[in-house]
């Protein structure tokens, strides 16, 4: 392949001129010497195949080019060896020049170079896009406007790549293999990609000339998965014909257990991991359930069905894919938890830290969230500095414990009105500063990022979101203004159409203005009027906050998977967690070391006697001391929570590791004590500090 087409009267032999011509065989450039040598076209060393191809030697003549400037057969001397093939332009320039003034090289037909002057371009007809897309590739956000950087596909009008992604799975998947990444079409999405200078090299992709790339395949598991494994020899310990025997999943063959962990009788017995077990059991009442469309579209069951792979997921193996077979049956019988950790992959390793000023929670966690340098999509880093320290030092801080004082801040603010169940607010303020769609926002973020859910939603707000507006019907309990109840009150007591005219005489001017005047003929008629006030009242009134406040919960897809999976969302919305319980406690904490087996006996006791209310702490006081959150976030604790026995005289919790310290004492009342003691007056000082700020 070459960098340039030949310009008028230059040779197309120029460029072999340059070696010998004894043996021209190009070996592939060894670690000793030659790997540093310095091309003799262009005149670098840089050893990057993405940009300048793979780089090469002769080594008997010791000459070392690059793939992409050995076969510039343009010019007849070393130097700028590649032409713009633009009539009457008389640009010149080397490879890496050229990259670096964003000119296009075409690696097809007559290998044409063009210029920073007459490089083609994407021609956009119309483009409704005005907000920031993701680039399919790196999901980076990138702005949908066609430059040089920045490519469209030419058969999904929603694809858009950086030109150095693009270029980075060309080379890795080769021509066989490189394809759009949405529809999966390669002959339309090539041929543009071609003419926008992307090199597709015709080569098999990297991950099948990997040696023992698929290995693994042939590997059986022999792993125990459950819960608490009770082999002291660990969960890798596997002896046939034992109680110590291995058991593999018989759905997806990609968890195992103890035959003794799982109370198996003989390595005969079905046994499914916990996973397959729900997805079973969810499409098992799958079977059963009636079909139904999802909300506001035409989209049913059986379509669902029918839906393949992205072509962007990465390899699975067997029991991966029998897991998501499994799955396709339960479509809408979703784990709630699984969807969320689903949201939660959209969360990349790149830290960002969030500043909060304690002494001004609210307004710091705004302007973080604000900054124009956070990303939703990145982690989140928890960083708490005080405004009156001189030394400006600063503390690491538990996100999960961040994101659950922030629910719970939001959950009484002035956004919300309603008691228990809480509709949208009609604040002017708020609307005006956009406290709504970041409060949307703020709700999508604890949710993908392992915060708590909100548990205050009423489900008028709740199916709003969920089906819209004009779907939902609201109640009399969605009222939380004084006067506004005593009318519904008034019109649903009234006996008789003289008692809905008096009604309508006291209230004309505020039915006037909300426009529920309606003229009364009968005593039926005052359904209708109820319903008109509180459509009104409960969903009109608000229709401003509500769309802001919805715009935000799309942040991170959230909305959307609500709305495709509503009955799944429902009950983290609208209902707070569970009770906690010793047995939920005593589960959700493990070992991760040796411990002292008497302390962890006091442990159980201890919590034992917190249920049985022996004891001045509760069951959230315990949570929250270990973890910062007072229930369980829905898509489970990261990392999971555990604890350890050593030697000191009070218990300790790491908040940031979800890791409580337990201390070893001779006996239980000792522990008790202690427990008791730290757990109280540790929360008692954070209450009262947390109480200037929530």
């Amino acid at each position: 392949m070459a960098c340039g087409a030949a310009r008028e009267g230059k040779s197309d032999t120029a460029s072999l001129e340059l070696l010998p011509s004894a043996p021209r065989k190009m070996n592939e450039s060894k670690p000793g010497g030659s790997q540093n040598s310095t091309c003799v076209f262009c005149r670098k060393n840089d050893d990057c195949p993405i940009k300048y191809g793979e780089k090469k030697t002769n080594e008997k003549w010791n000459l070392t080019v690059h793939y992409y400037c050995l076969k510039c057969s343009v010019c007849k001397k070393t130097g700028a060896s590649i032409g713009c093939v633009a009539p009457r332009c008389k640009r010149s320039y080397h490879f890496p020049c050229g990259l670096q003034r964003e000119c296009i090289f075409q690696f097809t037909g007559n290998f044409a170079s063009f210029c920073w002057k007459h490089r083609p371009v994407q021609i956009i007809t119309s483009n409704n896009c005005r907000d920031s897309l993701l680039c399919t590739i790196c999901l980076e956000f990138i702005e949908p406007i066609p430059t040089y950087s920045v490519l469209r596909s030419p058969c999904c009008k929603n694809a858009w790549f950086h030109r150095d992604c693009l270029q980075v799975q060309a080379i890795n998947a080769g021509v066989f293999f490189f394809r759009c990444t949405l529809c999966n079409n390669s002959d339309i999405f090539q041929k543009e990609m071609l003419r926008m200078g992307i090199h597709i090299p015709e080569k098999d992709a990297s991950w099948e000339l990997e040696e023992n790339a698929y290995q693994e395949l042939l590997q059986h598991y022999e792993h125990c998965d459950v819960r608490r494994c009770r082999c002291k020899e660990g969960r890798d310990y596997n002896v046939p014909d034992s109680k110590w025997e291995i058991k593999r999943c018989q759905c997806c063959g990609s968890s195992g257990t103890h035959l003794a962990c799982s109370s198996l009788q003989s390595w005969e017995q079905n046994w499914e991991c916990c996973e397959c077990r729900s997805i079973l059991y969810s499409a098992g009442e799958f079977q059963k359930a009636k079909k139904h469309a999802l909300p506001n579209t035409n989209v049913g069951i059986n379509d669902c069905l029918l839906e393949e792979s992205s072509p962007k997921l990465p390899r699975q193996s067997p029991g991966d894919q029998c897991k998501d077979l499994l799955r396709q049956g339960s479509k809408f019988r979703r784990d709630i938890s699984t969807l969320i950790i689903e949201l939660g992959f959209q969360v990349k390793k790149r830290p960002k830290k969030v500043f909060i000023n304690k002494a001004n929670f609210w307004n710091s966690a705004l302007d973080g969230f604000r900054n124009q340098n956070f990303n939703p999509s990145y982690t989140i880093e928890i960083v708490y500095v005080n405004e009156n320290d001189h030394f400006g030092r600063e503390q690491p801080g538990s996100k999960q414990e961040f994101l659950s004082l922030l629910m719970q801040q939001l959950e009484n603010s002035s956004l919300f009105e309603g008691s228990l169940s809480k509709n949208l607010s009609l604040n002017s303020q708020a609307l005006k500063e956009n406290l709504y769609y970041e409060a949307g926002k703020m709700v999508a973020i604890s949710l993908v990022h392992g915060g708590p859910s909100p548990g205050f939603f009423s489900q008028t707000l709740f199916n709003c979101l969920a089906y819209g507006p004009e779907n939902t019907q609201p109640i009399v309990d969605d009222v939380s203004d004084f006067d506004v109840a005593q009318i519904m009150i008034r019109i649903n007591t009234a006996a008789t159409v003289d008692d809905l005219n008096s009604l309508i005489h006291d209230y004309y001017k505020y039915l006037e203005f909300i426009g529920c005047l309606r003229l009364i003929t009968s005593i039926s008629d005052k359904y209708m009027l109820a319903k008109d006030v509180l459509v009104y009242h409960v969903i009109k009134r608000v229709q401003a906050p509500f769309e802001s406040f919805k715009q935000g919960l799309k942040t991170l897809g959230v909305l959307e998977k609500i709305q495709t999976y509503p009955e799944a969302f429902f009950h983290i919305f609208c209902h707070k967690p569970e009770n906690l319980s010793a047995k939920i406690l005593s589960d959700l904490f493990t070992v991760h070391t040796l411990s002292d087996v008497q302390t962890l006996g006091f442990w159980n006791s201890y919590l034992q006697a917190v249920e049985d209310g022996k004891s001045t702490v509760t069951m959230e006081d315990i949570l929250i001391f270990a973890t910062g959150c007072k229930s369980i976030p829905p898509a489970g604790f990261k990392p999971n929570p555990s604890i350890e026995c050593l030697h000191m005289d009070f218990p300790v919790g790491n908040k940031c590791d979800n890791c409580l310290a337990l201390p070893i004492t001779s006996t239980y009342k000792e522990f008790q004590e202690s427990m008791d003691f730290a757990i109280k007056n540790t929360l008692r000082l954070e209450k009262e500090e947390n109480s200037h700020f929530i």
